[in-house]
């Protein structure tokens, strides 16, 4: 059962990792259009480069939970508590290291997304490996953090508020 779930995890890990990379082009290449700007990346601002965490996590949750349903996991417990570590490293690492440099690097702003990508992996592998918050209330609310977290990064793409995290720092 560990190598299975460890094989799971690892495919998530690099599925996720390419379809968020991905994801900052896609609005691009697709003239702006507004149904593929729920999903992915429509300007440069922290917010919009969180959601390409969130849209390949979510479905690769959905995924997992198919694949593993069987077992007994706590898939949606584990895989919220990935994506809440994972969404907040990105802008603890992207605006720590800013603070420090006064500028950003490219490179590392991807090796950011890469990192929170492999943190929220972790925290789901940890979960998954003690069975961690397993029972069916704790599952009830992995569901509904993944989906209110989904639905945020929706909604807040055509409605973002009035704050730093949403503001696109080529355009303001």
């Amino acid at each position: 059962m560990q190598k299975r779930l460890l094989r799971w995890e690892l495919i998530g890990f690099a599925s996720t990792g390419a379809v968020g990379t991905l994801l900052h082009f896609v609005y691009e290449w697709t003239g702006g259009n507004p149904l593929i700007a729920a999903f992915c990346a429509v300007n440069e601002s922290t917010w919009e480069h969180m959601k390409l965490l969130t849209t390949p996590w979510v479905l690769w949750s959905i995924v997992e939970l198919i694949a593993l349903r069987r077992t007994g996991l706590p898939v949606l417990t584990a895989r919220a508590a990935g994506l809440l570590a994972g969404l907040a490293a990105i802008p603890l690492l992207f605006y720590g290291y800013q603070g420090v440099l006064g500028r950003g690097i490219m490179w590392l702003d991807v090796a950011i997304f890469q990192i929170a990508v492999l943190l929220g992996f972790w925290v789901t592998w940890a979960m998954l490996r003690r069975r961690a918050l397993a029972s069916p209330v704790w599952q009830v609310a992995g569901a509904a953090v993944l989906a209110a977290v989904w639905a945020a990064f929706i909604l807040w793409t055509f409605a973002p508020p009035d704050l730093p995290l949403f503001a696109d720092p080529e355009t303001g």
